[in-house]
């Protein structure tokens, strides 16, 4: 009886809806179905928590694989949409700190010429100096502007961070000793290495020229004015402002060193380059094996 008056109900609904009872039982038992999908949907979830809400579908394609998933890229499109993953972008720009101060050393010539592809580990390597900023609030309650600088070493082989160092002002004691450690971390290349850089004014220095001689290493310098005889250092600086930086607030050189350390061991051993389909340092090791 019970079950008559509930179909009874249902028909007055639907006819004073104008909804069709066929299109009604097809939704219904959609909707009583276990989700096919559940598993599929919480390792897509956690792979985008993972990685900071950063991954599109293609580099979610990618770590899939990797981990021995395949799946159609429409159906984690559909899917990310269902749950709501869009990747959030800061589109926030800052004024790019420059090293520049004119010609205060030796200048060298550009050796690389925007030729940043090698298929060798540990032959072509870039440096820059980035600035970032953080809030410090005094016992009167008032906020000071200070600032973190990092100098950084990349491997254009895989996109690596060789050796970085953050300092809390610009200072050649901090290039200098990643710059050491650069050339010792790259020391099993075969051939002469080339390390690149601007025309900062620490690279003109003679105990960063020096260094490099002395280690049979040829110095690169961009041209004047131009950045993009430098973009590898450039992109990547862009992508941990944008991933790591941009629409969080730092209150200590402490929580932005902390932040910057785990951002730059992310990226070096998980975070998925599209055209290699793995991390820069699972690429290497892989070519190595």
């Amino acid at each position: 009886m019970h079950e008559l008056r509930e179909e009874f109900k249902l028909s007055i609904l639907l006819e004073a809806t104008k909804f069709p009872k066929a299109t009604y039982m097809y939704w219904q038992k959609r909707f009583d179905r276990e989700n096919p999908d559940e598993e599929i949907e919480r390792v897509i979830s956690e792979i985008f928590e993972e990685n900071h809400g950063n991954y599109g579908y293609r580099r979610i394609n990618d770590e899939l694989r990797n981990r021995g998933i395949v799946v159609n890229h429409k159906k984690i499109q559909r899917i990310k949409q269902k749950l709501g993953l869009q990747s959030m972008k800061f589109t926030r720009k800052s004024r790019k700190y420059s090293t520049y101060k004119g010609n205060v050393g030796t200048v060298e010539k550009n050796r690389i010429h925007r030729r940043f592809h090698t298929p060798i580990p540990h032959q072509k390597l870039t440096t820059d100096t980035s600035e970032f900023k953080y809030f410090v609030t005094g016992e009167d309650g008032k906020v000071t502007i200070r600032k973190a600088y990092l100098d950084a070493f990349l491997d254009m082989f895989n996109g690596e961070i060789i050796s970085y160092r953050l300092s809390e002002r610009p200072n050649a004691q901090a290039i200098h000793d990643a710059q050491l450690e650069a050339i010792e971390r790259t020391s099993d290349c075969p051939y002469r290495r080339t390390f690149h850089s601007d025309r900062g004014w620490a690279y003109q220095m003679k105990q960063y020229a020096n260094l490099l001689k002395n280690n049979k290493i040829f110095q690169s310098m961009s041209r004047k004015g131009n950045c993009l005889d430098n973009s590898p250092m450039e992109n990547f600086f862009g992508l941990l402002k944008q991933e790591m930086y941009y629409g969080t607030i730092f209150t200590s050189f402490e929580e932005i060193k902390q932040s910057i350390d785990r951002y730059i061991y992310y990226y070096n051993h998980k975070r998925i380059k599209s055209k290699f389909g793995c991390s820069p340092v699972t690429y290497r090791k892989r070519l190595a094996a």
